[in-house]
């Protein structure tokens, strides 16, 4: 009986010194860094902002200058209208005209082309063969509709926007994985102790079924205790076949999280802790609002609405653009005389228009613009709500925070009391004041209130992880930075492929 006093005395048993072989001594720093580093969940969400990068790239593509280069030859025999001309018309044109085109901010595009024309033709009363050359720069601008940096780089900046909405929902995504890694790592903890526990439990009722067995034979208890005692040791087995179930279970929950191949047991190092946290409900609303990428995310889609909104309005303007040239000619025989001229500018050409379009009612340019506007107005009303929620949860967080720590404190007395309730128990047992079912009930409310404890300790670490998710800080907690250079590097590492 003195043995069993003293198994009773045992506390939580910690995990098994010295890793034992093939199992994996982990820190919870070390999981969230394998997280982070090998999720694959994580991984495919990185993908988002490499895409919003080539995203980004595609639509920058309209600055690219546009050369172009056309090349005709006509041959041409024509029998003339004239009954003073009899011959017929004969004439070769050979056509050769680069030019280059280059999209400007104000929306305009500016033109430089080089026309080149050669022909050979019996036209009397004309040069027989001659070159006909002309440098051109031209520019159409609108003045109006579509004038303008925005609406001329809509796509360009609703791109921009896009990737840094990925960025902020892939911030997202690690905060939920991180939290995640943080409660599975503490739930393995716990299960593993409770393991410990349900083991400790069953050694005890193994020993209370041969202390009773022995008693039975010297007579001092009636046979019927040996039932109570074996039921005792089944109940407590399948305890322990459930627990390790659970923990085995768990192991595989963490092993697909982190990307941890199979093989032993995961062995949690690092022990729950039981600081009390330090808690400003004003300064983590505050901290919750400027930092919570959901928000961010929100704020940045307002700004693409916004945007989009303008541009919008923008188009419901009369169409007016301008058109300008000038070109500076040239006409000779000789292709290098030809090019003379043409550099000496003597023969200059140019011109201005203006054109001037408006479709009456303007109801698509009108209701476009409405429908801008109805949408601001309903993401505005969305981060309300959103923020409204996000300070719902850190309060909801904080209040986490004081009952969690309050029940440890709770499941510690509860657990002393059910200690100090068993010793009375063993004695009253000893001298026949309890029977081996009541020592059996009473030592399983023992084991009740050391896994309430346990899972008061796990309980107290989830809160305070959801305390920092819930504020948006969880990753600067653990140390991990976000950028957008992740997904840049994955879409040069695609480029270069």
């Amino acid at each position: 009986m003195k043995r069993m006093v003293a198994l009773l005395m045992v506390g939580l048993w910690a995990s098994h010194a010295g890793a034992q072989e093939g199992e994996l001594r982990l820190t919870l720093k070390e999981a969230v860094r394998s997280a982070v580093e090998k999720n694959l969940d994580v991984r495919a969400e990185l993908y988002n902002p490499a895409i919003s990068e080539a995203d980004i790239r595609l639509n920058e593509g309209i600055y690219n200058p546009l050369l172009s280069l056309f090349t005709n030859f006509q041959y041409a025999v024509t029998q003339p209208a004239s009954t003073f001309f009899a011959n017929l018309s004969r004439q070769k044109t050979f056509e050769l005209n680069p030019g280059v085109s280059q999209l400007i901010p104000t929306g305009g595009t500016l033109g430089l082309t080089f026309n080149n024309t050669y022909t050979s033709t019996n036209a009397r009363f004309s040069l027989p063969n001659y070159w006909n050359s002309d440098l051109t720069l031209s520019l159409s601008q609108p003045l109006l509709k579509n004038f303008g940096r925005e609406p001329t780089e809509l796509a360009i900046m609703v791109a921009r926007n896009n990737k840094e909405g990925s960025v902020d929902q892939f911030k997202t995504r690690l905060m939920d994985t991180v939290a995640q890694v943080r409660t599975e790592y503490n739930k393995l903890y716990s299960l593993r102790e409770d393991l410990e526990v349900k083991r400790t439990s069953l050694e005890l009722a193994r020993k209370i079924l041969s202390d009773t067995q022995a008693q039975v034979k010297a007579g001092v208890l009636p046979a019927m205790e040996i039932l109570n005692a074996e039921f005792g040791v089944a109940s407590r087995e399948k305890d322990v076949l459930d627990a390790e179930k659970a923990v085995r279970d768990e192991n595989d929950v963490l092993r697909v999280l982190l990307q941890i191949p199979s093989g032993g047991d995961i062995i949690p190092v690092d022990v729950p802790t039981k600081e009390a946290v330090a808690i400003s409900e004003g300064e983590l609303v505050k901290s919750a609002l400027d930092n919570r990428p959901e928000l961010k995310a929100q704020r940045t889609t307002l700004r693409t609405n916004e945007l989009q909104a303008r541009v919008a309005r923008n188009r419901t303007l009369p169409d007016l653009s301008l058109s300008a040239s000038f070109a500076a000619t040239g006409l000779d025989q000789h292709y290098n005389r030809d090019l003379e001229k043409v550099s000496s500018a003597d023969y200059p050409v140019w011109s201005v228009g203006f054109k001037f379009a408006y479709p009456l009612g303007n109801d698509a340019a009108r209701n476009d613009y409405i429908k801008s506007r109805l949408r601001v107005d309903q993401t505005r009303t969305q981060i309300s709500s959103l923020e409204a929620n996000v300070v719902n949860e850190v309060k909801s967080a904080v209040r986490g925070i004081e009952t969690n720590f309050k029940q440890i404190d709770v499941t510690a007395r509860g657990r002393a009391f059910a200690e100090e309730r068993l010793r009375a128990f063993i004695k009253k047992n000893q001298v026949g004041l309890a029977t081996t079912k009541d020592v059996l009930d009473v030592e399983n409310d023992l084991a009740v209130a050391k896994s309430n404890q346990i899972k008061a300790l796990a309980g107290y670490n989830d809160a305070i992880t959801q305390l920092w998710r819930a504020t948006g800080e969880i990753l600067d907690r653990v140390g991990v930075q976000v950028s957008d250079q992740e997904g840049d590097a994955l879409y040069n590492r695609q480029a270069r492929d």
